[in-house]
């Protein structure tokens, strides 16, 4: 096969699905099934990316979310043979002469539209017609699959689960090494870690507001990874009216490299997210030995299973209890990690490809039929 794989977004915004494009490629090259990889970039280059050799990379004009996307870029594909193309982000060209498999990673977006922004709603509005357009649909998660069918009315027959999985970086650090990197972020001996983008359904006014009613017992700080998103204002209104100041630290956007320094760094991470389609973050953490708390919605008990402590994302009494007994339970702490390294052995990107290139065939056989 001839497989094409719209990668513009990693120029643009090193977020979630930047992250499974990469990953996916990397895994898909690695099989060497045999098939051509076609790498569609975008006129801005992933920044410090390294694709693997033997993959075939295109330069597109057509920017990723532009509002004239569906118009320019079926013209662009017109000069690239392939029998199949792969959008990781939700999205393909609605006009095309090859088989399209898409990816959707959740459907926030529907379960809480007044989260977006106008502009946001106008591209990621598409998915309904996106899902009946592909021929295959790949679901990161059970719980996206079930959104699938229940805000879309998809097609079951066209779903497939592919579970995402943490990195090959991701692990447990010697102690010495964790020291050094501690010292060298300049990150505090204990210290509580968030990892998102912040945008309104990762839910950190209330992971503000737990942590607010702890901090005189345990004086632990939060440190947030992660870059502005939408309607992010709230969160730096909550900060300062809850009076948190320097207890709260914001380090923007990590590279991808560096968070496993950050996960292992951490007394333990705490995602408290509205929504997640799978939560790289839970797992990301597990894989380094990091105990974590995490919502009891959506993907999340999925992922993390009984490797970590699940709250109510909406009850902040609830959540800070569950920091609170993480913060004081050594042996609980240890159990976790325990756990959580287990837990996450059980997913990775080699198992992934070899199920997305079965997806991959499923829709070129389509054609034939």
């Amino acid at each position: 096969m001839r497989i094409a794989i719209d990668a513009r977004l990693t120029g643009y915004i090193q977020g979630g699905t930047s992250q499974y494009t990469q990953r996916l490629v990397q895994a898909l090259a690695s099989l060497r099934s045999g098939d051509d990889l076609i790498l569609l970039e975008g006129r801005r280059p992933a920044p410090s990316l390294s694709w693997p050799p033997g993959v075939r990379r295109l330069r597109l004009l057509t920017p990723p979310h532009h509002r004239r996307e569906q118009l320019t870029l079926p013209l662009e594909l017109l000069r690239i043979p392939m029998d199949l193309l792969h959008s990781p982000d939700f999205i393909p060209p609605f006009r095309r002469r090859c088989r399209s498999v898409i990816t959707v990673h959740d459907l926030a977006f529907l379960r809480f539209p007044h989260l977006l922004t106008s502009e946001s709603a106008g591209f990621y509005g598409q998915v309904g017609r996106a899902v009946e357009s592909a021929d295959q649909v790949i679901a990161v998660s059970e719980a996206t699959r079930q959104d699938l069918l229940e805000l879309l009315d998809a097609d079951p027959a066209k779903i497939t689960v592919v579970h995402e999985a943490a990195g090959p970086g991701f692990r447990p650090l010697e102690p010495a090494e964790v020291e050094r990197h501690r010292a060298r972020l300049q990150l505090p001996d204990r210290f509580i870690l968030f990892v998102g983008t912040l945008e309104p359904r990762k839910n950190l006014t209330v992971l503000l507001k737990a942590f607010a009613r702890g901090w005189k017992e345990h004086r632990v700080p939060l440190v947030v990874v992660g870059r502005r998103g939408w309607l992010y204002q709230e969160v730096f209104e909550t900060r300062d009216a809850l009076g948190l100041g320097d207890e709260v630290r914001f380090v923007g956007a990590v590279p991808a490299e560096q968070l496993v320094y950050y996960y292992n760094c951490a007394i333990c991470l705490i995602l408290p997210s509205l929504y997640e389609g799978f939560g790289l973050p839970a797992l990301e953490a597990m894989a380094c030995g990091t105990p974590v708390v995490v919502s009891n919605v959506s993907s999340l008990p999925e992922v993390v299973g009984d490797a970590g402590l699940l709250v109510d994302p909406r009850d902040a009494e609830s959540l800070a209890g569950a920091m609170a007994t993480l913060l004081s339970d050594e042996v609980l702490r240890n159990r976790l990690s325990q756990r959580g390294i287990q837990r996450a052995a059980t997913f990775s990107w080699e198992k992934a490809a070899q199920e997305t290139l079965a997806v991959y065939r499923k829709a070129c056989r389509l054609s034939d039929e």
